[in-house]
C-alpha cells in the first residue's frame, strides 16, 4: 500500500529518534506522503532560543493541512515537552491518530533501545499502538487512523 495524497504530522523525539524515523520517512510507501513533522534540525534550535510560542507555532504550521498525526513512541518520547501539546492540537484539528513503537529499529550505531511508555493522552483517548513492522503496514495503520477520524 502506497499513500499517495495523504499529509501525516509525524512526532517523535527528534534527538534519540531522528535515524529511526529516517528510515521509515525513506521507504517507497511513505515517500508520496507529505511528513509535515520534519523539520531542520537548524530550525528547532532557532525556535527553542526564542521560547516555548515559537516552538507551538512551528508545530501548529507543520500540523496544517495533515489528516493523521503519527505519534512514533521511542525509549524517551512520552517524556517530551511537547509531546501533549502536539497530540491535543492534532485531536483539535479532528487527525486521525495512531501510535507506533520505533525502540526496535536501530539507530545510528546499530543499537536498539528499550520500550517507551505510551504518551498518556494517547491511551486517555483510545488510540491504537502498534509495533513498527515495514512500511505496508504502517501505511495500512495510517489509512485506518484516516478513516475512523472520517478523513
Amino acid at each position: 500500500m502506497i499513500i499517495m495524497a495523504r499529509r501525516v504530522f509525524f512526532s517523535f523525539h527528534y534527538q534519540r529518534d531522528i535515524w529511526r524515523i529516517n528510515q521509515i520517512r525513506n521507504l517507497h510507501e511513505i515517500v508520496g506522503c507529505a511528513a509535515a513533522g520534519f523539520q531542520d534540525a537548524s530550525l528547532w534550535e532557532e525556535a527553542k532560543k526564542k521560547g516555548d510560542a515559537e516552538i507551538k507555532k512551528m508545530i501548529d504550521g507543520a500540523l496544517e493541512r495533515t489528516t493523521v498525526t503519527v505519534v512514533f513512541i521511542g525509549a524517551k518520547t512520552a517524556g517530551r515537552k511537547f509531546i501533549n501539546y502536539e497530540i491535543e492540537k492534532s485531536i483539535a484539528r479532528g487527525n486521525g491518530l495512531v501510535g507506533i513503537q520505533i525502540h526496535h529499529l536501530k539507530d545510528k550505531d546499530g543499537n536498539t533501545d528499550t520500550p517507551g511508555d505510551t504518551p498518556a493522552l494517547l491511551t486517555k483517548h483510545g488510540v491504537p499502538v502498534y509495533r513498527y513492522v515495514d512500511g505496508d503496514k504502517l501505511a495500512a495503520r495510517i489509512e485506518e487512523a484516516a478513516k475512523k477520524a472520517g478523513k
